[in-house]
């Protein structure tokens, strides 16, 4: 499944997937990193990966990356806060300080994380992700989510709450329509009821 934290969306179906799983169900997720910054840029622009004046708009992404790869039994919760710094706190995933205080919120040493940063790995590692995403899948933003060939990206407008049932539930019905029902390509309301 991908993310990037500034989508609301990503956010909402994350959340829900995170619910589930911290409620036990047996989801078997890998999570991938997926640059909304490198697919709105400017014709003729540098990849963002390529341009360090760019890097500070990938920094809670790569911050997800060295926690996703280095610290997994705290993933979760750094994820989830990391999405919350943004979407429910309305503060600034580009700011270190920021993001020290989700990483040290959840027990995570943050000069560790940042020194892995400085090393480079996280950048290469988010390109690499983020590329083959869009090779592999064709995959164009985020949520997306991917299982075997079948890829679909999708907008979930409500948030679990911390119900774990109706966060499962959500889960489920889309990996249903991906496992069983390829066929359908696109189903989007006409309307939002308020």
């Amino acid at each position: 499944m991908t993310w990037d934290y500034r989508c609301p969306f990503a956010r909402n179906a994350h959340e829900h997937l995170l619910t589930a799983i911290e409620a036990g169900a047996p989801y078997d997720v890998t999570f991938v990193p997926f640059s909304l910054n490198q697919m709105h840029l400017e014709e003729g622009a540098p990849p963002v990966f390529d341009d360090p004046t760019r890097h500070r708009d990938l920094l809670a992404m790569l911050v997800g990356i060295v926690v996703r790869d280095r610290r997994p039994e705290q993933w979760l919760a750094v994820h989830r806060g990391l999405f919350a710094l943004r979407h429910d706190e309305g503060r600034d995933l580009r700011e270190e300080p920021e993001l020290r205080s989700v990483l040290e919120s959840n027990g995570v040493d943050a000069d560790s994380v940042f020194g892995e940063i400085a090393s480079g790995w996280p950048l290469d590692t988010f390109r690499k992700e983020h590329d083959a995403a869009e090779r592999e899948h064709a995959v164009w933003g985020v949520p997306t989510f991917i299982v075997g060939n079948q890829a679909a990206f999708v907008r979930i407008m409500t948030r679990p709450n911390g119900e774990a049932a109706t966060a499962r539930r959500t889960i489920d019905r889309i990996l249903g329509l991906l496992e069983e029902f390829p066929e359908l390509n696109e189903l989007k309301h006409t309307s939002i009821p308020n």
